[in-house]
């Protein structure tokens, strides 16, 4: 029977008749290939029809998932050879792809949210792992967009249960000053802007360290920060020919985006700056500002711990100084000058200084968003004195049941 047919694939002559799954089927034994295959009824809604489907067609409702899965594999492959990612971290993105492709919060998404997927879960590999990526660098591999990236970033870590580790900021400095194009000369880059990578990135971080210190980093996106920063790391490295530069130049020669948040960033880091150059006697007679003050970073970075300490204090050291300086209890001309320039002025007592000591606070307390207005009462509003009768129903909303008085009492009883 068998030697009367040829396979269609190989042209063998060797067919065989082959049981699967209780279900007849010839198959040629050279190649492999079937030839006729048996009757299936494996689907639900044709075993309730009493119709037999062959094996090919019982399987094709998965047949989408599945290409869309093996699609997806390849693209968390593509996207960890191109970071160059170890071994383990292919295996982790891979297991957390496959969870969050078969989890039904993912089965309706469009193909956008899809591909942003693969990112997910490579970012969250790489975070998990203390390997230093940023979800922009993500984003500008796929395309992505950021706000969307977020959004099925947090829905993964939901749905799946997933623990992440924040990154450091030292770790943020170095992986987002990798991208920047400063680090050799071209077409883009003059080689007066051109700047060695390690002091650039040393110089960075100190200064990132400095925002931190004083409270600049706390509740803040990180990145724009870190702009503002790697900025004025690059221009004090050489200050001249670099004063004139803007910021605005600045990102598009680095080849990376330039927040909305980054100018206020370096607004404040130049407060900063300034306040601690303010403690130095040889800048204080140069009269620095917040274009020159990037002349000294240097300096003001090596002895920023000693600079903070003087150049910020309380309440009450301030007005100790106050007070010492009124009663004539001071000790030295030294001690009589220090408490004058801790009262903001200059030691002739003529000119008053435009900084003036203060608290080391977070900036949403040394500036606080303004309140809205509230509405202006209407004129039956006006005329209510809270003298009004009140009727027996209103009272009774005020008494409390029994059920409450006992829950009261025992909320009583843990104080």
């Amino acid at each position: 029977m068998s030697g009367q047919r040829k396979c269609p694939d190989c042209g063998s002559s060797e067919i065989v008749e082959d049981a699967h799954y209780a279900q007849n089927q010839l198959v040629c034994a050279d190649c492999g290939f079937i030839l006729t295959e048996g009757l299936l009824t494996t689907t639900f809604q044709d075993e309730e029809h009493l119709q037999e489907v062959t094996y090919s067609r019982s399987t094709g409702q998965n047949e989408q998932l599945s290409r869309c899965k093996l699609r997806g594999i390849k693209r968390v492959q593509d996207l960890c050879k191109v970071l160059y990612l170890p071994a383990v971290f292919e295996d982790t993105a891979l297991s957390y792809f496959q969870r969050a492709i078969e989890h039904p919060s993912f089965h309706l998404v469009s193909l956008e949210k899809k591909e942003i997927l693969v990112g997910c879960c490579v970012f969250v590999t790489c975070r998990q792992h203390n390997w230093p990526l940023t979800m922009g660098t993500i984003c500008s591999l796929l395309y992505a967009d950021k706000e969307l990236f977020a959004s099925v970033y947090l829905c993964v870590l939901k749905e799946l249960e997933l623990d992440v580790p924040a990154l450091s900021l030292t770790d943020l400095v170095k992986t987002h000053l990798n991208s920047f194009k400063l680090f050799q000369s071209s077409a883009s880059v003059p080689a007066k802007f051109a700047e060695d990578k390690e002091k650039m990135v040393a110089r960075t971080i100190q200064i990132v360290e400095l925002a931190s210190e004083t409270w600049l980093v706390t509740g803040r996106h990180p990145i724009p920060i870190v702009t503002a920063a790697a900025y004025l790391a690059w221009q004090s490295l050489q200050p001249v020919g670099r004063l004139t530069c803007t910021f605005a130049r600045f990102c598009k020669m680095a080849g990376t985006d330039l927040p909305p948040p980054a100018h206020l960033r370096l607004k404040e880091l130049n407060d900063i700056l300034l306040r601690m150059a303010s403690q130095l006697a040889w800048l204080r007679v140069l009269n620095v500002d917040k274009k020159t003050v990037v002349k000294h970073i240097g300096d003001l970075l090596q002895h920023r711990h000693f600079l903070l300490r003087s150049s910020f204090s309380s309440g009450d050291t301030e007005d100790q100084s106050a007070t010492a300086v009124g009663d004539g209890s001071v000790s030295s001309p030294q001690a009589a000058g220090c408490s004058a320039q801790a009262e903001g002025c200059h030691p002739g007592g003529k000119q008053k200084c435009s900084s003036v000591r203060r608290p080391l606070l977070p900036p949403c307390l040394i500036n606080p968003r303004k309140r809205l207005r509230t509405a202006a009462l209407s004129p039956s509003d006006q005329a209510i004195t809270g003298d009004e009768a009140i009727s027996d129903s209103e009272i009774e909303q005020y008494l409390r049941s029994q059920e409450e008085m006992q829950e009261f009492s025992k909320a009583q009883a843990w104080h």
